[in-house]
């Protein structure tokens, strides 16, 4: 079953400094840590940020390229983990077909925040690897947990490029 989930943030792991995208399920508030690569951070904060650039970034490419073809993104979903890597899916409508193509959750998250369609997790994914927040705090998942309960939303709000 596939879950709504919002665009949380965007921070930086304070052990590692590598990115990580915070998605989350509001209803049951749990949240979904995904690491992703810097150029991939970078081009979801720079929508985020409202960055504009003088040349199409890769996923505006990709982006003017579907619409070019016919093609409109309906959703994201982030299907499966596996070996500790995440998996998801960019689903396309051209005419009356619906075509799913393999992705880096973080290309597909980037293309989500260009074109303002949902995102979307697995319950098996969440099952395996979220944290719930409850009362403002989180429970679950080790030392990330003790990460995130001292994260203020205002933290998670912006990646800092």
């Amino acid at each position: 079953m596939e879950i709504p989930v919002i665009l949380y943030g965007v921070v930086l792991d304070p052990t590692s400094n590598s990115p990580i995208v915070i998605l989350k399920d509001e209803m049951t508030k749990r949240i979904l840590p995904i690491w992703i690569g810097i150029f991939e951070a970078n081009a979801i904060a720079m929508k985020l940020e409202g960055v504009s650039t003088p040349r199409p970034m890769t996923h505006d490419l990709l982006k003017s390229t579907i619409e070019a073809l016919g093609g409109k993104i309906e959703r994201i979903v982030v299907d499966d983990l596996d070996g500790g890597t995440f998996y998801g899916k960019i689903y396309i409508k051209r005419d009356d077909e619906v075509i799913k193509i393999d992705s880096r959750p973080s290309d597909a998250i980037a293309l989500a925040v260009r074109t303002s369609v949902p995102m979307f997790v697995e319950e098996k994914v969440f099952k395996e690897a979220s944290i719930v927040e409850t009362g403002g705090e989180a429970i679950e998942g080790g030392s990330l947990k003790d990460w995130l309960e001292n994260l203020s939303p205002e933290k998670l709000g912006k990646y800092k490029m």
